[in-house]
């Protein structure tokens, strides 16, 4: 049986393969938990300190696979058993994510993507949040994260018109970090994985846990937990290693994650 989700393992990371390319990558029951176990492995492996995940052939994912939920009258049990528990994982992991976006990424594969921490586009790479077409509202996590990111305007209009959206228009938009030649983007995110792998893990997790409870908390409460995160932050091995790299002019050599 082939493998929908393929990790290929690279010295400080990994890069999880989306495996379902004559379905557009779209997810199955078997494929989402395919996924929540192979990012718990890649977890549970110190040696990995980031992850990449992308998908094979002309898709990123298309999203929920619609034949498999076809019968299923409780869609909310689909996302509460499946979809939400995977997107909470995400936002989670002990360690940063990358999204490789190459072709369409629909639905809630669109949303799997923006929740990734950093998201590199392909030039052919399309957002599509296009759950009005079969008359469904926008899911895991794309209501919480399109307002945050392009503005509330913007996410109206597409998750209410349905309309693609290009790599070149999300870069502008502030919707992916940056978009780059179809043919670049594996290397692209093979270089900044090796980049997240090198850094200080423990503190850009945190970076990642401040940033989104951020629009949640009124000023001070986040001045409160940014003193906590730094707090913590401050007693860590990595600081130490980044306070002698910077006073001796050469590169940090960050420890191993806990």
């Amino acid at each position: 049986m082939t493998e929908t989700v393929v990790a290929e393992r690279h010295p400080g990371w990994r890069r999880l393969l989306l495996n379902r390319p004559e379905r557009l990558n779209a997810f199955d029951p078997a494929m989402l938990a395919a996924l929540s176990a192979a990012l718990d492995d890649a977890e549970a492996d110190p040696s990995c300190r980031a992850v990449v995940l992308t998908g094979a052939g002309r898709a990123f994912s298309a999203g929920q696979d619609l034949d498999a939920v076809r019968a299923e009258v409780d869609l909310g049990h689909v996302l509460e058993e499946g979809w939400n528990p995977l997107i909470r994982r995400l936002a989670g992991l002990a360690v940063p994510t990358v999204a490789a976006v190459n072709g369409i990424a629909a639905g809630a594969g669109a949303a799997l993507a923006l929740a990734c921490d950093i998201i590199l586009a392909g030039r052919s790479a399309k957002f599509l949040i296009a759950f009005a077409r079969i008359g469904l509202v926008p899911d895991s996590g794309a209501t919480w994260q399109l307002p945050r990111l392009i503005g509330s305007a913007r996410a109206r209009a597409l998750a209410m018109l349905g309309e693609p959206v290009s790599a070149e228009q999300a870069e502008s938009w502030g919707l992916v970090w940056r978009a780059v030649e179809d043919e670049a983007l594996a290397g692209e995110a093979a270089t900044l994985a090796e980049r997240l792998a090198s850094g200080p893990t423990a503190a850009l997790v945190a970076t990642r846990a401040a940033l989104a409870a951020g629009a949640a908390l009124s000023l001070e409460a986040q001045l409160d937990r940014e003193r906590d995160l730094q707090r913590a932050a401050g007693t860590h091995p990595d600081y130490a290693e980044g306070l002698a790299a910077f006073a001796e002019k050469r590169p940090p050599r960050f420890g191993p994650r806990a």
